[in-house]
């Protein structure tokens, strides 16, 4: 029979989470299963404001440099690589690899 404990701690120094019961003797054998409450979390690591995709990689200077750059390219079809399925395979030899 399984039964539960619920209880809400504040995590400690270097991650330590302490569970206190008389419920539990020393030495049982227990499987622990952490939920983070999610607003919470997302404030104290500063994800509470996400940031989807484009504008992660738009966020620099430099990757928005390079960026553009590689847009232009494919619109002036300048400075790309081509090679057929066979040359990737054989500079890449993905059959090896099982893909």
């Amino acid at each position: 029979m399984l039964s539960g404990i619920k209880q809400e701690v504040v995590v400690g120094k270097d991650g330590k989470i302490e569970i206190k019961t008389s419920e539990l003797a020393e030495g049982m054998v227990v499987e622990v299963i952490v939920l983070v409450k999610q607003d919470i979390f997302e404030a104290n690591t500063k994800l509470s404001i996400q940031q989807d995709e484009t504008e992660y990689l738009l966020s620099t200077k430099a990757n928005r440099y390079h960026l553009m750059t590689a847009i232009q390219n494919i619109k002036t079809k300048a400075n790309l690589v081509s090679f057929t399925p066979e040359e990737w395979d054989e500079k890449y030899n993905i059959r090896s690899l099982g893909i």
